[in-house]
C-alpha cells in the first residue's frame, strides 16, 4: 500500500533500557551456537533463549516493541529479495539504536491455538553511523532525522489469512550489542542510560518498509 498516512499522525514513542534488552529469538543468523541461534522461531520468550526473563510472553507485549501489521490477506503475497525499513526517528540521547525484524503472523490452529509470530529476517541501525560508518556523531536531543535498515534478503510465501508484521525496537540481544545510549566509542562505556525513542509515521515523515513483492506463480 502505497497511501500516504495522516498528515497529523502522531509519533510512536518507547523507552530504550539498556538493561533490559529484548531477547534475539531467531532470525536471520548463522551462528552464536551455544548462546543463540538462527531460524524462523515464535516471537515468544522461553527458557531456551537467551536472556528471556518473561518464558511465555510475546515480544509484541513488551513497552518497547512497536509492531505494525496488516488486516488477514485475502490472498498469497510472495516477498523475495532485500528489504528497507525506512525509519523518521529522534532520540532523547546521545546516541541509541534502532531495530527491524519482518515476520510472518500464523493464524491460530489445532497445532498452535495462540498462532505463531514466525520471524523471517531483521537488522539494526546505530544513530551515531547517521551520516557514514565514517563520520560517527552524537545525537542532538530532540533532532529528528532519516535512518534506513536493510536486513538480509528473505523469501518467503505470505498464506492467505496470514498477517505481515513489522516489529521495531532498539535491542536484539545477544545477536547485535546493546547500545548504552551514552554516545561512548563501543567497548569503553562503564554507564548507561535509558533512551526515550520516537518513530513518526506522517504524512512529513513517513516511516515505512519497501517489500519485493513478486508474482506468486513465479
Amino acid at each position: 500500500d502505497e497511501a500516504m498516512p495522516p498528515e497529523n499522525a502522531p509519533p510512536f514513542v518507547y523507552d530504550f533500557d539498556p538493561k533490559n534488552p529484548v531477547p534475539t529469538i531467531g532470525g536471520a543468523l548463522t551462528s552464536g551456537q551455544p548462546v543463540f541461534a538462527g531460524g524462523a522461531f515464535d516471537q515468544r520468550e522461553a527458557e531456551r533463549f537467551f536472556g528471556s526473563a518473561n518464558p511465555g510472553l510475546p515480544l509484541s507485549a513488551r513497552a518497547d516493541v512497536l509492531s505494525f501489521e496488516t488486516e488477514p490477506l485475502d490472498e498469497d503475497v510472495a516477498v523475495v529479495g532485500p528489504i528497507t525499513i525506512v525509519l523518521h526517528v529522534s532520540t532523547d540521547a546521545p546516541d541509541t539504536d534502532f531495530t527491524a525484524k519482518l515476520i510472518d503472523v500464523h493464524p491460530p490452529g489445532a497445532d498452535y491455538p495462540t498462532g505463531i509470530a514466525m520471524i523471517l529476517t531483521d537488522g539494526i541501525f546505530r544513530c551515531r553511523y547517521r551520516k557514514g560508518f565514517d563520520a560517527p556523531e552524537r545525537l542532538q536531543a530532540g533532532e529528528v532525522f532519516e535512518i534506513r535498515i536493510e536486513p538480509f534478503a528473505t523469501a518467503n510465501l505470505f498464506k492467505a489469512g496470514h498477517r505481515i508484521r513489522l516489529d521495531i525496537s532498539s535491542s536484539n540481544f545477544p545477536k547485535f550489542d546493546v547500545n548504552p545510549n551514552t554516545g561512548a566509542p563501543e567497548g569503553t562505556g562503564r554507564t548507561t542510560r535509558v533512551a526515550r525513542n520516537t518513530v513518526f509515521c506522517d504524512a512529513a515523515r513517513p516511516s515505512h518498509v519497501v517489500l519485493p513483492i513478486v508474482p506468486v506463480e513465479s
